[in-house]
């Protein structure tokens, strides 16, 4: 459920941040805070959050701050789809030709959206992608290790040059985004379809933080085998891919 804006209004949009989320009721208001004070006088934005089946308060938290905050929307699956499926539908959703985004649990903060978001206006039409890449990370021994595994394993595979694909801080173009084809666990693997699509990736280091309230919902390679398919299937994708023709119109001249 969202408010729409009118064409003025959408026009007036440079770019949509988009934070999926499922039960994060304590770090709504705190997260939408630190966006604002991220972007404010920076660049004309909105906020978009897609609340992915929570059963807990956060469509309460999200509905009672859209009555003073104009450029937040809301987007509501009645059930979780999952994370790719919510940045999904929240980058179809965007307003803005540049689409940020962001986990809603705080562990990235978002006074790095502006060095990312300048990253892809600075590289013009060969930047396609500015990927966060954590320093400090702040999760679990064990979720590091598992992390670190998932990390090695896909770039020794697809050689995507990518040491940190599961950070949710990025910023992309949505014409870029929406030209790749959609699965399930599409935003691990977005640096390897982005080069895939003959586009450059920036990468902006940025400094993990501890999670402020609740507990993980969202995991990197917790399916493994779901996991393993996806990787077998984006080598595949990677494989197929072929040039792009170079046509010229011929015209007949009297």
């Amino acid at each position: 459920m969202g408010v729409d804006l009118s064409p003025s209004d959408a026009a007036a949009v440079d770019v949509s941040i988009v934070v999926p989320v499922r039960n994060e009721a304590g770090n709504v208001a705190p997260l939408i805070a630190e966006i604002s004070a991220a972007l404010d006088g920076r660049w004309a934005y909105e906020i978009i959050y897609v609340d992915d089946g929570s059963t807990d308060a956060t469509s309460g938290q999200l509905a009672a701050m859209m009555r003073t905050r104009g450029n937040l929307r809301q987007i509501r699956h009645a059930t979780s789809f999952g994370q790719s499926a919510a940045v999904r539908t929240g980058v179809r959703a965007a307003r803005g030709a540049m689409v940020a985004t962001l986990d809603g649990d705080g562990q990235n903060d978002p006074a790095f959206l502006p060095d990312l978001i300048a990253a892809v206006e600075n590289g013009g039409d060969r930047v396609g992608l500015a990927a966060g890449q954590r320093v400090g990370r702040k999760d679990t021994g064990f979720k590091k290790v598992q992390s670190r595994i998932a990390n090695g394993v896909r770039n020794t595979i697809l050689r995507d040059g990518t040491r940190d694909t599961g950070c949710g801080l990025k910023a992309f173009r949505r014409d870029v985004f929406l030209s790749m084809p959609y699965f399930d666990g599409l935003h691990r693997f977005l640096p390897a379809l982005v080069r895939r699509e003959g586009y450059d990736i920036a990468y902006v280091d940025v400094i993990d933080r501890p999670r402020r309230s609740g507990v993980s919902n969202y995991g990197f390679f917790d399916r493994l085998w779901i996991g393993i398919m996806d990787l077998a299937g984006v080598w595949w994708l990677i494989r197929r891919k072929k040039p792009t023709p170079v046509a010229i119109e011929v015209t007949s001249h009297e």
